[in-house]
């Protein structure tokens, strides 16, 4: 993807190698924050911006609901997913718009800087950071922009993503974002987490069983022990022609509910049923916290069927 800028930044925004000769079949995506200002500008009057950034660049884009924020904030997460070089343009495309309209030029010389916050899975933040932070910095150096990453701990139990803040011109953002990006590609968790771009319905529902603590209904981890802390179990009936949708494809959607809820679930076998129903036993253990945002999401998993 090439990059505009004046002459003068030229070798400091200089695209980086490709790493292939078919970088247009190489998948991609990255996800990151927006309020809800920005993100009404992206969607822009009855979804146009959206389309004809989806039309100039040729990848998915998805946005989070209005009332689905990321856990601590109340910003909406927005992924752009396809090819690397249409996932770029289209990043690039949005901040584009976000700076047209968020941080307009007031005369002065230098170019206007704003921040992007991406969403990066936990697991893959050390292919960034690198041994003692030696790939961070030479990030920060070659991009030219000012990236930080958020603490491991974010306070919420569960949580398996990070913050990473990249700040500056555009062009130092768009450059940085690439050489983030390749690095991401080189991990394999990082391509799962585009299953699941936004898995924060059981944490939101733990903040609110927990006590809120703050704006965002960020909690304390040093919470004390309790009952509800102790294991148990109860079983709950799904109708059999609705159990793909909880355990997904090759059980995507099982192993999301019971990593963000700490709950263990057991499906009974085809033909085990609740007396008196066609419905499979479904049980659930773990704590009654973990119990009640696991039967959340899979009680959310079935009425996305019948919403159909």
């Amino acid at each position: 993807m090439e990059l505009d800028a004046p002459p003068s930044e030229a070798q400091q925004i200089e695209s980086p190698p490709r790493k292939s000769t078919d970088n247009e079949e190489k998948t991609t995506h990255v996800r990151f924050l927006l309020s809800n200002a920005e993100a009404g500008a992206i969607i822009g009057k009855g979804g146009s911006t959206i389309n004809e950034i989806k039309s100039q660049s040729g990848v998915r884009i998805q946005l989070s609901r209005n009332n689905e924020y990321f856990p601590g904030t109340s910003d909406r997460i927005i992924m752009v997913s396809g090819g690397v070089d249409g996932t770029l343009t289209a990043t690039e495309l949005i901040l584009s718009r976000l700076m047209d309209e968020f941080y307009p030029e007031d005369g002065a010389e230098m170019d206007p800087e704003s921040k992007i916050r991406m969403v990066v899975p936990n697991s893959s933040c050390g292919g960034i950071i690198g041994k003692a932070g030696a790939n961070i910095r030479s990030l920060i150096e070659e991009s030219g922009a000012d990236i930080r990453i958020s603490p491991q701990d974010m306070y919420y139990p569960g949580l398996q993503d990070r913050i990473v803040t990249v700040a500056g011109a555009l062009a130092q953002q768009m450059r940085a974002i690439v050489l983030i990006i390749w690095k991401l590609m080189e991990d394999p968790y990082y391509h799962q987490s585009a299953n699941t771009p936004f898995p924060y319905a059981a944490l939101m529902y733990n903040a609110m069983s927990y006590g809120q603590n703050g704006p965002g209904m960020m909690y304390q981890n040093n919470r004390q022990p309790n009952k509800d802390d102790r294991s148990t179990s109860m079983t709950i009936g799904v109708a059999d022609e609705h159990i793909g949708l909880v355990v997904g494809r090759g059980g995507r959607n099982l192993m999301e509910i019971t990593q963000l809820t700490g709950a263990r679930i057991k499906i009974s076998d085809r033909g085990d049923f609740m007396p008196g129903t066609s419905d499979r036993k479904v049980t659930i253990t773990g704590s009654e916290n973990a119990i009640h945002a696991a039967e959340s999401m899979i009680s959310a998993k079935v009425a996305s069927a019948a919403e159909r």
